[in-house]
């Protein structure tokens, strides 16, 4: 039974979204209301499955953990994004040197300097 109604949570998935597709010419409201019903559908099966319950309780829990991060300020976050720039460039200019040394050692071997 759990794996009927597993796959009948997944057909109100697809008929929500096919619906949104055959309502093209209607308003996007309207088309987005049928896809939130279909998945709301979609839930209330799903919740009536041991499986279901376990990925929503998981939902939930990954949830309730993101309201608990530390997000850094802005001045934090600023100095991470200038330092990040700094070493992208950094690196850009060692690897077009590296580049260049590669392209000339090349050209050495091949006998084709100038």
């Amino acid at each position: 039974m759990e794996k009927i109604k597993l796959v009948l949570s997944a057909l109100l998935v697809a008929a929500g979204i096919a619906g949104f597709y055959w309502l093209a010419d209607k308003a996007l409201v309207l088309r987005i209301l049928v896809i939130l019903a279909g998945m709301a559908a979609a839930i209330a099966v799903l919740w009536t499955t041991t499986q279901g319950q376990l990925a929503l309780g998981f939902i939930g829990e990954s949830v309730a953990e993101a309201k608990r991060v530390v997000w850094p300020t802005r001045k934090e976050t600023i100095q991470t994004a200038v330092a990040v720039f700094i070493l992208v460039a950094i690196v850009a200019a060692f690897l077009a040197v590296v580049d260049i040394g590669f392209a000339y050692m090349v050209q050495w071997l091949m006998g084709r300097s100038t």
